[in-house]
């Protein structure tokens, strides 16, 4: 039933023809049955006029005044050549427009069309040699017709207003979403370049201070530096160029892939290679964790590394355990009693943002004994064998 439903609404003006059809039968059979003969008309007449009267119904919905008008001329033509007047399947079409009108026009000109009709009927009543209570009967009749039309026109008019509400709600609802959904790619995307430019010009900040001290004593340690700050600068323009591509609207480029919780080792020996004592405790395997949680791992690391770098440390301490369901990630700037702690900022609020994204937590802040310690728990639901291994 659904089928047909969605069937005759994408095809109405067939629904429309067998509407007319199935009123143009019971004429036909009335044609031939003697009726026609009784009236004014002839059978031939009879039938071309009651024609008339339905056709209009297949174009009904889409020229819905000009069909209004075609079935009142053929209405008129029927009460001029038939006497009485009387009620047949064809001149139910009158009704049928009644409904089309208020639907699809408006109820001014379906006021109008219901009075011409009324107009009519009291006309041929005055003619019919009918007693006066089948008189009234008669117009009670035809204005019970016309009152359930204008009602079904009514409901079908308020039916479509609430659909055509809905269909606004659902498009202001998508639009909210496609707002929330740009919003949170612009803040990863913030984020990510965020962590990509912090640790890198870090580093090279550092390389370069390095390379200037050693460039007179020691020119092998002043090239090294260099070095660093080159391949340094190579993979920051490749991770900025991904990002930055997420911007543009070609969509059938190929990604690079992202860094993982994997490349936390090679993370933490460019660090070491940078002059800073970095100690790597991973305990469970990091390769077995989906792409978005290891990548938010890598990223927390890196900015706890890059906050470490920015404000001195006498070393760092990197712990990372994978249990099957979370990565615990431990990272403890050996700072000491009597130092100031590490400020936060926009660095700390992104490592919680991606934390919490995945359902995780982050704490950051100085410990009893001076250091300053980063904790996060990001979930992953991803189990795994728990394999310890310590760098």
């Amino acid at each position: 039933m659904r089928r047909l439903n969605r069937w005759f609404r994408e095809h109405p003006m067939t629904g429309d023809s067998l509407l007319a059809a199935a009123l143009f039968l019971p004429q036909v059979l009335e044609g031939f049955s003697g009726f026609a003969a009784r009236s004014r008309a002839g059978v031939p007449e009879y039938l071309v006029l009651s024609a008339l009267l339905v056709a209009p119904l297949v174009v009904r919905r889409r020229w819905p005044v000009a069909g209004a008008a075609a079935t009142l001329v053929a209405l008129a033509l029927l009460v001029l050549l038939q006497s009485p007047w009387p009620l047949r399947a064809a001149q139910l079409a009158a009704c049928v427009y009644l409904h089309t009108l208020v639907v699809h026009v408006g109820r001014g000109v379906a006021a109008g069309y219901a009075g011409v009709i009324g107009v009519g009927v009291g006309v041929e009543l005055a003619r019919a040699d009918y007693q006066p209570v089948q008189k009234v009967w008669v117009a009670l009749f035809f204005l019970l017709l016309a009152v359930v039309s204008w009602v079904l026109g009514e409901l079908a008019v308020a039916r479509r207003a609430e659909v055509a509400q809905r269909v606004h709600a659902l498009r202001v609802e998508r639009d909210h979403q496609a707002r929330i959904a740009v919003a949170e790619e612009r803040n990863r995307i913030a984020r990510e370049i965020h962590d990509v430019l912090a640790h890198s010009v870090s580093v090279m900040v550092s390389q370069a201070d390095g390379a200037r001290y050693a460039l007179r004593g020691k020119p092998e340690l002043a090239e090294q530096a260099l070095r660093t700050i080159g391949s340094t600068g190579r993979e920051t323009l490749t991770e900025l160029r991904q990002l930055l591509g997420v911007l543009r609207a070609d969509t059938d480029r190929e990604d690079a892939p992202q860094p993982t919780a994997t490349a936390v080792p090679d993370l933490v020996d460019r660090v070491r290679a940078l002059g800073s004592p970095v100690s790597l405790e991973v305990v469970g395997d990091l390769g077995a964790l989906p792409t978005g949680p290891g990548l938010g791992v890598y990223r927390i690391v890196q900015e706890s590394l890059t906050n470490a770098l920015k404000h001195g440390a006498g070393g760092i301490a990197v712990r990372l355990e994978h249990d099957g369901a979370a990565v615990t990630i431990d990272v403890r700037n050996l700072i000491g009693p009597g130092t100031a702690p590490v400020p936060g900022g926009n660095g700390v609020i992104g490592m919680r943002e991606r934390a919490t994204a995945y359902g995780g937590e982050l704490a950051a802040g100085p410990e009893p004994d001076g250091d300053w310690r980063v904790r996060a728990v990001v979930p992953v639901g991803v189990e795994g064998v728990p394999a310890t291994g310590a760098r």
